[in-house]
């Protein structure tokens, strides 16, 4: 016998795109989960969905005020109608989406329309409201998300990608009233006409303009790579890190685990924020259904630390250590040569090599203006990205890489900016010792802690301790150095994946 399916449609629709992600009704249900249990039973509570797509937080929500208000408002369609027309409010992103909203939400595309399962609306949107807002420039930038002017510009039939939420400094003035839990999944990058897939990170402004409002809860959905700051996301890492009304932060390492099929560089993240919480924050690793809880301070180092496993290692490579290789790499582009720098097909008396990503060219030495000390050593590379094979894809039963493959430099040769240069030495023995240091499973297990997205940077080092590379270095030496416990070695082992042979050149 086979028995009939009959999914939920909000399961089942195509994302809009990596930026606007719908969310799965089991992930909204685990959101609404972290709320306290009375708020399902308060008729006065208010909820807002401030960047809404398919309506599915608040239909959700509804569900369960249906059965919380059921002994308090017994009818049940004055339930409804309370509900809907009391409770429950929303901006759309899109004039589509709000369509879309209102019809999984209200039942009909018109909240006051013949099919509605609301009486009560005297209009058709209800209380999902979609307003086509347009950019304010400021030169050539938008004075409030920071959208290019040359980008988004645009004519009047075209999508302006200017939310409603975050275009305006009195956002209270949009529903006139207060809200007690604001809750979404925001959109979470706008293009911005730089070089290349180049974005400005959007879903931070969310979370800033719904703490405007003062709510008593907030809980978003937004992608992880805030733990590391960057590009304009380091002032809000740190209001993050340190803001004692997190209750809860749950941790996505694979954006897949959250968002089917989705790819998300960093993972992705959700929150609860009380306002009349004080204290650490229950830190949920999510893995394949599968979790690991610790309360502890957000802030107790400069990034955030997603692994609740990785604390331990961490504080006992930072207690031993004399130092840390953040203070000894190099930043990017040390030398001032772009990655489309490619110099000279053949040599020439004074030249030295420069490597691109297609290889060895010729550049006049006096064309070198930045650490021309650096030219005649041995230099370690990695890629400023990581692995192109997949980090974001990989199984983490199979470990992670965290590096591509390394090059070393001889004296005479330097790099564009396609490289990242992780060491400088005088001698040979030097470069070699720390090639095959950085190769080890627990520098590079140390040097992923700080990575939260597809870059590499020297600041990402500051976990991995330095070492004396007059000597030769394995995993063993620095497992038995620092002190790490039977339970500690497996994790590091498990999390990383060992660097061999039969690998691809940018792996």
């Amino acid at each position: 016998m086979i028995e009939n399916y009959n999914p939920d449609v909000l399961t089942c629709l195509a994302n809009l795109s990596n930026d606007e992600v719908f969310t799965p009704p089991s992930i909204v249900n685990q959101m609404l989960d972290l709320l306290p249990p009375e708020i399902w039973r308060d008729k006065n509570a208010t909820f807002l969905d401030p960047a809404t797509k398919t309506g599915v937080f608040l239909r959700e929500i509804a569900k369960r005020l249906m059965v919380g208000l059921e002994t308090e408002i017994p009818d049940q369609q004055k339930r409804i109608n309370h509900i809907f027309t009391k409770q429950l409010y929303a901006i759309a992103i899109t004039d589509m989406t709000a369509l879309l909203a209102r019809r999984s939400v209200y039942c009909s595309k018109k909240a006051n329309g013949e099919y509605s399962v609301c009486e009560g609306f005297e209009s058709p949107e209800g209380n999902i409201l979609f307003k086509r807002v347009i950019h304010e420039w400021e030169g050539e930038r938008c004075k409030y998300c920071g959208a290019s002017l040359h980008e988004y510009d645009r004519d009047e039939a075209l999508e302006s990608h200017a939310y409603q939420f975050i275009h305006t400094d009195k956002p209270e003035e949009i529903f006139k009233m207060k809200f007690d839990v604001i809750i979404g999944n925001p959109p979470y990058q706008l293009s911005d006409a730089g070089h290349g897939v180049s974005a400005i990170p959007l879903f931070h402004q969310f979370v800033r303009q719904a703490k405007k409002l003062n709510p008593t809860y907030l809980s978003m959905i937004i992608p992880a790579r805030w733990y590391a700051g960057g590009k304009g996301l380091d002032e809000f890492r740190n209001e993050m890190l340190n803001e004692k009304r997190l209750r809860t932060l749950v941790d996505f390492e694979s954006s897949k685990d959250c968002f089917e099929g989705v790819n998300i560089a960093g993972g992705i993240c959700y929150f609860l924020w009380d306002k009349n919480y004080s204290g650490d924050c229950e830190v949920i690793n999510m893995y394949q259904s599968k979790e690991n809880r610790l309360t502890r301070p957000l802030n107790q180092f400069q990034v955030f630390i997603r692994a609740n496993n990785a604390i331990s290692i961490v504080n006992k490579v930072l207690k031993k250590a004399i130092d840390t290789w953040d203070n000894h790499n190099y930043p990017r582009n040390p030398f001032g040569f772009s990655t489309k720098e490619r110099g000279k097909k053949q040599p020439f008396d004074g030249c030295v090599s420069l490597l691109s990503s297609q290889g060895f060219g010729y550049i006049h030495r006096g064309d070198v203006v930045k650490n021309t000390n650096l030219i005649n050593k041995y230099k370690v590379l990695i890629g400023r990205l990581v692995p192109s094979n997949g980090e974001l894809d990989v199984n983490p039963a199979d470990g992670y890489r965290v590096i591509t493959n390394t090059k070393i430099l001889k004296p005479g040769e330097i790099h564009t900016e396609s490289y990242l240069m992780v060491g400088a030495f005088n001698t040979l023995k030097e470069a070699n010792n720390f090639d095959g240091f950085i190769k080890l499973k627990f520098p590079r297990f140390l040097l992923r802690q700080a990575i939260s997205s597809v870059n590499v940077t020297k600041d990402c080092f500051r976990f991995v301790p330095f070492e004396d590379f007059g000597e030769n270095w394995n995993d063993e030496k620095l497992y038995k150095k620092y002190s790490l416990n039977k339970d500690e070695v497996a994790f590091v082992e498990s999390t990383i994946r060992p660097m061999g042979a039969g690998e691809s050149e940018d792996e």
